[in-house]
């Protein structure tokens, strides 16, 4: 069942065996697992159904490092989290074992210990049909891709989820008589008992001042890795640095897939090297595409991390004709959407040299007229799909930016903490203090001739690396793709990790973590699918817990 809690006729005290705080991915993905049992389960969500500004503004807070980092972009507070605008890549995770010349790389568990949550999560993902091994899925590409001369760079496979999680899954949940989902609901606090061992109860809000409280056997975060990382250090009655944080790791670790343009390919034919790496395939197609990556012998020969790169094909001129076709198609979309654009616009919003879909999508002229323009300009539209016929694109490529999104060292000094401003609940608002290293420079200068000299050979084209990345001591100019890990990093000691590799936070007995701020490393990969994968992993184990009633300490 599903209510808002903002309305009186929802309840305000519940008694739950599992409280789950965020409708994410994780959190959903957790809820779904317990679907039709015994167990009951409560959701809290901050949002509602879709975007919501006054709820998006407590997502607010300070960049404090270098490069600057925005926290009140890339994040969604809704039924369904930020994957209500994700791109839907899925792929396995790799390079979970330590490598000697990454600083505290590893996970306390393997690729073994996931592959049965992978299967059960491509269930949840609606993937049941691509088959899968570590780090790649096996599906047959949608488009041959290039062949590589050197061992430097190699395919791998990630399919594409048909799932926007919010929209699938809402009418599952309003039917579930054992779970109960509280949309505008934020949690203010985890209550813990005097020990600070477990958690007592958890209380909760909403803008317009309701209050109540969720008291259950277990609680499960799920708020993406700045908000998890805050709502720990934000309960501190009992403990003044935060639940969960006796070594002051809560926070720390704080990665992202740092993302920047980092050169650009000029060719006679630049659609050989496009063209096989375009995601939009005709119906009917395997769902499944080529990413270009750093192979792991690169990365061991050259000591760096992995990463991966996107060309991206920008045009000559647009004909007014086609531009006039394109915008009226787009003004049809965002009638049909009923989406916050301005919000989307902000949390799918890139500037790392990608085109800007969004603004793309935004026209500004009206149905009526846009339709007069493109058809007193019929010729250039003509000549478009005469174009396409041939297999060309409609639009004349001028050049092809290389896109680098790379894995990111875990730095103990890349942190989330709490600033003195708070937003309207009368909570601290973060400070992100996003930082690189030197490791990370190195990879992104030896990535670029990797991946440029290579992809510029099999197009024969030339490659011009960016400027930026032959400064010394400059800020490298990447920013965040979204991917926020680390902040709750898992490790079997309480000395090294927030949370121990089955997810629970060390010390606290029934206080767990799901999301992708329990990664320690974050590959290259898109981490939805493992965050799924993870979150049912989690499930199973409070599954268990449940059956077996194990007594709580203070409860």
């Amino acid at each position: 069942m599903i209510f808002d809690f903002r309305n009186a006729s929802s309840p305000a005290d519940i008694d739950a065996d599992i409280c789950i705080i965020g409708a994410g991915a994780a959190g959903l993905a957790i809820a779904w697992a317990f679907l039709d049992t015994q167990a009951s389960v409560c959701v809290i969500e901050s949002g509602g159904l879709t975007a919501d500004a006054r709820y998006q503004a407590l997502l607010e807070g300070h960049s404090v490092g270098e490069p600057p980092f925005d926290p009140g972009a890339s994040r969604l507070r809704a039924f369904g989290g930020t994957c209500n605008y994700w791109g839907r890549g899925c792929i396995p995770l790799a390079n979970l074992a330590p490598r000697d010349w990454v600083p505290h790389s590893g996970w306390p568990i393997g690729f073994a210990d996931l592959e049965p949550h992978y299967r059960k999560a491509r269930t949840f993902c609606g993937l049941d049909q691509h088959d899968f091994g570590e780090d790649t899925f096996l599906t047959p590409f949608s488009r041959r891709p290039l062949d590589f001369d050197s061992d430097a760079l190699v395919h791998k496979t990630f399919a594409s989820s048909p799932m926007i999680f919010g929209h699938a899954y809402h009418d599952v949940f309003e039917r579930a008589d054992n779970i109960t989902v509280l949309l505008h609901a934020n949690l203010l606090e985890l209550d813990a008992v005097e020990s600070a061992q477990a958690v007592r109860q958890a209380h909760i809000g909403t803008l317009d001042g309701r209050r109540g409280t969720v008291r259950a056997r277990h609680y499960v975060l799920a708020c993406g890795g700045i908000e998890n990382a805050r709502l720990l250090l934000s309960s501190n009655a009992t403990v003044p640095q935060g639940l969960g944080n006796p070594h002051d790791l809560v926070g720390r670790y704080f990665m992202d897939h740092p993302s920047g343009k980092l050169g650009t390919l000029f060719a006679d034919d630049p659609h050989v090297l496009t063209r096989p790496y375009d995601r939009n395939v005709p119906k009917g197609r395997p769902q499944a595409h080529p990413e270009i990556c750093l192979s792991d012998e690169a990365q061991r020969r050259h000591r760096i991390l992995s990463g991966r790169v996107r060309p991206f094909a920008f045009e000559e001129p647009v004909p007014e004709g086609l531009q006039a076709l394109r915008d009226l198609r787009a003004a049809i979309r965002a009638r049909r959407g009923n989406e916050n654009w301005a919000i989307k616009a902000r949390v799918c919003g890139r500037r790392n040299g990608e085109p800007d879909y969004i603004a793309n999508a935004m026209p500004t002229e009206d149905i009526r007229s846009l339709t007069l323009r493109a058809g007193l300009n019929a010729g250039d539209i003509a000549k478009a799909v005469g174009r396409k016929l041939t297999r060309k694109p409609t639009v004349r490529t001028e050049r092809v930016d290389l896109i680098g999104y790379f894995e990111q060292v875990p730095n103990h000094d890349s942190r989330i903490t709490l600033g003195d401003e708070r937003d309207a609940l009368g909570l601290r608002k973060v400070n992100v203090d996003w930082r690189l290293t030197e490791l990370d420079r190195h990879t992104y200068r030896t990535a670029a001739t990797l991946f440029g000299g290579e992809l510029a050979r099999a197009c024969n084209g030339r490659f011009q690396s960016a400027s930026w990345l032959e400064e010394d001591g400059g800020v490298p100019q990447v920013f965040g793709t979204s991917h926020h890990m680390g902040t709750t990093r898992m490790a079997d000691s309480p000395r090294e990790g927030v949370v121990d590799r089955h997810c629970q936070v060390h010390g606290v007995d029934n206080l767990h973590i799901a999301g992708s701020s329990v990664f320690p490393t974050g590959s290259w990969a898109f981490p939805t699918f493992t965050i799924i994968a993870l979150s049912l992993r989690l499930a199973e184990q409070l599954r268990v817990r449940l059956e077996q009633a194990t007594p709580l300490l203070g409860i």
